[in-house]
């Protein structure tokens, strides 16, 4: 995001403050366009779907407006506790929230049966929201986008009385926040919209997440990235060890919990070759994230029933019982 487009906060001017809720099918691009707004990572990107497990907030100040974008899991139909309580996190965080946006694939030639979800579930709790088609820079034909558009909003407003004002999308925006394409336009709507009221958290934050949770987050990006495609879905990262020395580096010990002793072997790869690249970009990382050195020491366990521990899901932030 270009630096020109936040406006400068004048002594006189009203604060305001909301939370906006980032709604979409997995893999809309709900984490790429936090990031963006942000201007730096706080919730971690994959091709993969699924990535993001819990909500993350992104702070962002544009003039006197305090926007506090609340990353959620993608919306699917759960078959799992994990699944159930990954999407419950979603609906909560639309619930809690001053604003809502469906972000929407605008590549995808139809719209899937996890949109049409979506849209149901805020027709039936009544909540409107802004349309954000997403990567349109993918999109060669503008007819596309047009025509999804009117289908989409048609969608919405299934059962609705359009006349009254009951239609559920109270605007479309085309984006592509990995090209920082109309971006700045969203956000500027988005800081007029959201109520007055006094700011939650300082000027500089961006997130509300400790460096513990970002750490394990960054880990678990690089071990999405870089797996088979049954593996990621296996595994969760802990930060377990966290130690500071005098000459301003850390030691971040962390353990990759996998479900089965196969899954542990594919993590390591031969000679251990996979582990120590992991390890290595995400240290990399984490270093540049924390602007200090970093010392990172990972540990792999093997816990078949981790996705039924409690615990692990206090870790991630989600309700087990969901």
């Amino acid at each position: 995001m270009p630096d020109n487009w936040k406006a400068e906060i004048s002594m006189d001017m009203e604060t305001a403050c909301g939370f906006i809720a980032v709604l979409g099918a997995p893999n809309a691009g709900k984490s790429t366009l936090v990031n963006r707004v942000v201007g730096q990572k706080v919730s971690i990107v994959s091709p993969k779907v699924q990535t993001t497990r819990a909500k993350v907030l992104g702070i962002v100040m544009h003039g006197a407006a305090q926007m506090i974008f609340v990353d959620t899991p993608g919306i699917f139909a759960p078959k799992r506790r994990l699944d159930r309580a990954m999407v419950a996190a979603a609906w909560t965080g639309a619930g809690d929230a001053d604003l809502i946006l469906l972000m929407v694939d605008a590549s995808r030639r139809n719209i899937d049966d996890d949109t049409r979800r979506i849209v149901k579930g805020l027709r039936s709790h009544k909540r409107k929201a802004v349309l954000v088609l997403n990567k349109i820079d993918q999109v060669k034909e503008r007819e596309r986008l047009l025509a999804k558009t009117a289908e989409l909003n048609a969608l919405g407003n299934e059962g609705q009385n359009v006349e009254s004002g009951e239609s559920l999308f109270t605007d479309t925006f085309m984006i592509s926040a990995e090209q920082d394409d109309g971006v700045a336009d969203l956000v500027a709507e988005l800081a007029r919209r959201i109520p007055q009221g006094p700011h939650h958290y300082p000027e500089d934050h961006i997130t509300d997440a400790p460096q513990r949770f970002l750490a394990a987050e960054i880990t678990r990006e690089h071990l999405f990235r870089q797996l088979h495609e049954e593996v990621p879905y296996a595994l969760t990262v802990e930060t377990e060890g966290w130690e500071e020395f005098k000459d301003g580096s850390v030691k971040i010990t962390q353990v990759i919990f996998v479900a089965k002793e196969g899954q542990k072997a594919i993590v390591i790869g031969k000679g251990g070759a996979k582990i120590k690249t992991i390890r290595e970009a995400a240290q990399r990382e984490m270093g540049l994230a924390f602007e200090r050195p970093v010392h990172l020491f990972l540990f792999i366990k093997v816990r078949g029933s981790w996705a039924d521990d409690p615990e692990r899901y206090r870790e991630m932030g989600l309700d087990f019982e969901a």
